[in-house]
């Protein structure tokens, strides 16, 4: 009997258990249904500026990709698919990106915003400034070109916007600062970009060729290399700056190229003229028959050993380093002329120097 009431009593804590469990799905803080949805204020100002930039300026951002017969990947990088970046210049379907994102290309295509697919001539390059025109072969409406800003009145600290395609992931938006100005870039050309702005919007591969804009939504640089030992985003990026675009782009269009303005000189490098003590640009030696020579400006003496010529300024503006001289006469220009000082022991001089095109001397 006790046994047959304790099956009894197990079995009706079975049914108990079955039932409370059926209950507890039912209870109201477990319901399936979906919850309300919050609602928000208005965008803040800053917010709305953000979404204003892109919106009027993403759909004159293209993606750009060359394909060459050693690497049949369109691409700038073939690693993780990413390809460069470009904008519209102008209305006559003039795009500007990087040299490097198109120097090696045979084929040049360039997606837009919109997902249309078109295909590009390569006008000319500049290696020496990283920046290179391609120009649209069939005709169709363009978006608007990109505005223009300024970078000569920029400042550290204001805001920064890239658009791009960091790693193929297009009309990428990243903002950050201005962190630095002035800095000096290596090209693949063997010179120096100068004034070269320096910010932390987020800048990776497949970026380079894009457009760095101000809060106002203009082109204030290129965005054209970062510094990473990891080859990503580290908060350094750099960017040519527009004023440097502003120069050579419409020479590209005129010409296909840009003279490299030089006066026939060799010139030690900067760590030689550390250790000699020595501010300014030591000549080595001058060209055959160059300006330099023509000028009377002496190298070295190889048979003594003693230092020549010493640079000091240009057009009354001190040089430093070779970057200072080659800047001065790029803003002369080839065909013009120079007034360097020149320092050779202790006896300092003015003399003016022809500038060519070194490139075709």
């Amino acid at each position: 009997m006790n046994r047959r009431y304790g099956i009894a009593a197990a079995v009706l804590a079975a049914l108990l258990v079955v039932v409370t469990a059926a209950k507890i799905q039912h209870v109201p803080w477990t319901t399936p249904a979906a919850r309300a949805i919050e609602q928000r204020g208005p965008l803040s100002e800053a917010e709305k500026a953000t979404i204003d930039i892109f919106e009027r300026v993403s759909p004159s951002v293209v993606q750009v990709a060359a394909k060459s017969a050693a690497n049949p990947l369109m691409g700038e990088e073939a690693q993780g698919g990413a390809s460069g970046t470009g904008f519209v210049w102008d209305r006559e379907g003039h795009l500007v990106t990087n040299n490097h994102v198109v120097a090696n290309g045979e084929e040049i295509a360039v997606r837009f915003a919109s997902g249309e697919v078109a295909q590009v001539d390569l006008v000319g390059t500049a290696p020496n400034y990283d920046l290179a025109v391609l120009r649209i072969r069939s005709v169709r409406e363009l978006p608007p070109p990109v505005a223009l800003g300024s970078s000569s009145d920029l400042k550290v600290g204001q805001s920064a916007f890239a658009i791009g395609n960091p790693f193929g992931l297009d009309q990428s938006m990243t903002s950050g600062i201005i962190s630095a100005l002035k800095r000096r870039l290596p090209t693949h050309g063997g010179r120096e970009i100068a004034n070269v702005i320096q910010t932390d919007a987020a800048i990776n591969p497949g970026n380079s060729g894009g457009p760095l804009l101000d809060s106002a939504g203009r082109l204030i640089g290129v965005t054209t290399a970062i510094i990473s030992p990891s080859g990503s985003n580290a908060g350094i990026g750099f960017a040519v700056p527009v004023d440097v675009v502003n120069r050579i782009v419409p020479e590209l269009i005129r010409n296909g190229r840009v003279p490299t303005p030089g006066i026939g000189i060799v010139a030690a490098s900067e760590d030689v003229s550390t250790r000699l003590g020595v501010e300014g640009v030591i000549v080595v030696r001058t060209a055959p028959g160059s300006p330099a020579e023509r000028a009377g400006i002496r190298g070295v003496n190889f048979s003594t050993g003693a230092v020549g010529d010493i640079i000091t300024a240009a057009d009354g503006k001190p040089v430093r380093r070779l970057s200072d001289l080659t800047d001065a006469l790029e803003l002369s220009g080839a065909g013009k002329t120079v007034r360097l000082t020149v320092k050779r022991g202790s006896d300092t001089r003015d003399v003016n120097v022809s500038i060519i095109d070194i490139d075709r001397s």
